[in-house]
């Protein structure tokens, strides 16, 4: 099996309605908040070169892509996803390394920034030097938090005033030394513990 990791072209759109399909699926199969996307909004992407698609083999095996805000001062990945035949493979992480390079050279001056509620997301942004941040550094684009709109958790968020909710914000700044990955170990049971304590203060009835 031969799997190609590449920036997203015309010759791709027709994947756009299965990748919108395989993200809603899986946020319902984790049962997991996930905001919803569009064929239309994938095929945009696809056209200003900010998204990220996996073959294998000429299948779709996996997609991300890249969102920017106040002026490229943030960039977000977004819509990453495996398809279920390919997974177990270490596909997430190649793409998710694959995007963040990318991100680096369209945007070499912008923090990366993530908001998630997966443990292994967490875990591969760690690795790549991401650190767990309060929503406060990240970006206040309200165009940004309107995209959690159709997420289940998004009563959540609005409860909070943007500052918190089920996810948990993690940023990237080029600012910051290079040995940020040493800097900012990754502590597995301490974001377990993190995620548990929000779904106890927020779901607890």
């Amino acid at each position: 099996m031969n799997i190609v990791i590449t920036v997203a072209q015309k010759e791709h759109y027709d994947f756009a309605q299965l990748i919108c399909d395989t993200i809603e699926t899986s946020a319902l199969q984790r049962g997991t908040g996930i905001a919803k996307r569009t064929p239309e909004y994938i095929l945009k992407k696809i056209d200003m070169q900010d998204a990220v698609i996996a073959l294998a083999d000429g299948k779709f095996a996996g997609f991300c892509y890249i969102e920017s805000w106040q002026h490229d001062k943030f960039v977000a990945h977004s819509g990453l996803i495996v398809h279920p035949d390919y997974r177990h493979l270490g596909l997430a992480k190649k793409i998710k390394s694959f995007v963040f390079d990318y991100s680096q050279k369209k945007h070499p001056n912008a923090k990366i920034f993530g908001i998630t509620t997966g443990l292994a997301v967490m875990k591969i942004n760690s690795d790549l030097g991401y650190r767990p941040v309060p929503f406060s550094e990240l970006t206040d684009d309200p165009s940004f938090w309107a995209g959690c709109k159709t997420c289940t958790n998004f009563d959540i968020l609005q409860r909070k005033e943007n500052k918190m909710c089920l996810c948990t914000g993690m940023l990237y700044d080029p600012n910051e030394r290079k040995n940020i990955k040493e800097q900012y170990t990754f502590n597995q049971k301490v974001l377990t513990r993190l995620k548990s304590i929000k779904q106890a203060l927020f779901l607890k009835k």
